[in-house]
């Protein structure tokens, strides 16, 4: 029962839409409505700003973290956390505030991960700034990023539990990027530009 409780709550810390709010609360703007109409960070940086897109990927990273740690101080054991991890992606992915909509998963993954296995998370993380600098392309990043988490967990010896979610967690991310990837290989994928600075 603990673990069931555990589960719907990480599901419900996930569907909590910062993202969204923010838009709408500080700017008056729903960004579901606007760019790409997702309300993560990436979407939010080009229709919100630099800053406002900061706020909504310490938030949606947050969620991820809190999910791991509610189960860790609940249940306790590597399973508890990695089906709360799941339960938290989950919910961003298909918040139930959103009609089951979402976004991609990568901030609230990132959060998972970053209490699961920080030195993954230190590396894919450098990683995904770097190619962000390097090519403009938000989601090549995290593409790139995602495949480079089983073979770093297993590298530094994660847990079977554990690293059995990196590769659904990878994959995950991979599988929702998919018409950034088909946009990719047409040259038509857009590189990432904030907004002009937003005035409450």
């Amino acid at each position: 029962m603990e673990l069931a409780g555990v589960v719907l709550a990480s599901y419900l810390l996930g569907s909590l839409p910062f993202g969204l709010w923010i838009g709408q609360w500080l700017y008056g703007i729903d960004l579901r409505q606007h760019g790409s109409k997702n309300t993560g960070a990436t979407n939010a940086y080009r229709v919100l700003g630099r800053w406002p897109a900061l706020l909504v990927f310490l938030f949606d990273t947050a969620k991820g973290m809190a999910g791991v740690y509610l189960a860790t101080m609940v249940v306790g054991g590597p399973l508890a956390e990695v089906l709360a991890g799941i339960a938290a992606i989950s919910g961003h992915n298909w918040s139930v505030l959103l009609g089951f909509k979402g976004g991609r998963g990568v901030a609230t993954g990132l959060g998972v991960i970053a209490l699961l296995a920080p030195k993954v998370t230190v590396i894919v993380f450098a990683v995904w700034a770097l190619v962000v600098w390097l090519t403009r392309y938000v989601s090549l990043a995290s593409i790139i990023a995602a495949a480079l988490v089983p073979p770093l967990m297993w590298y530094f010896g994660a847990g079977l539990e554990i690293l059995l979610f990196g590769v659904a967690a990878a994959t995950f991310v991979i599988v929702r990027h998919r018409p950034n990837i088909e946009r990719l290989l047409r040259g038509e994928e857009l590189k990432i530009k904030a907004a002009e600075k937003k005035t409450s």
